[in-house]
């Protein structure tokens, strides 16, 4: 069974895709600016080693469908927050697509009690960290 973390921050409110990628884009730049070089956040459970932020932009972009882009980014301050202060255990499994990565999925709960996952990569060579993937649970509108 998953441990979940419970942010103390709430989802983005509203279902206009200009209106969600606003306050998420807002969130990602003030953390841009902190590094010279790539956005990252520092990890509580990796011992504050750097989580890269750039990929999940890139990743969010090659969805085709908008309302799961809308619904994805709703959780991006929820998984900073969780990325930042969790300690709990991730599920932690090698990517069946390539060996060469692990890929970490955390589970938390916003304020208003939604579920959503966020996954890690890592690059098992390297040792670097990438935020890809935030997306709420399947029940979660």
């Amino acid at each position: 069974m998953y441990q979940i973390y419970r942010t103390k921050i709430s989802q983005f409110s509203g279902s206009d895709f200009r209106e969600v990628h606003a306050k998420a884009i807002g969130v990602y730049r003030q953390l841009k600016k902190k590094s010279k070089r790539r956005p990252y956040v520092r990890s509580a459970y990796f011992n504050k080693e750097k989580i890269f932020l750039d990929l999940f932009w890139h990743h969010l972009f090659e969805k085709k469908n908008w309302r799961d882009r809308v619904r994805r980014m709703k959780y991006y301050p929820c998984a900073i927050e969780l990325i930042q202060k969790s300690h709990l255990a991730p599920y932690s499994k090698e990517n069946p697509n390539k060996h060469s990565e692990i890929l970490h999925r955390f589970v938390g709960s916003s304020k208003t009690g939604q579920l959503f996952y966020v996954q890690i990569k890592e690059n098992k060579r390297t040792g670097r960290k990438y935020l890809i993937s935030v997306y709420p649970h399947k029940n979660t509108v």
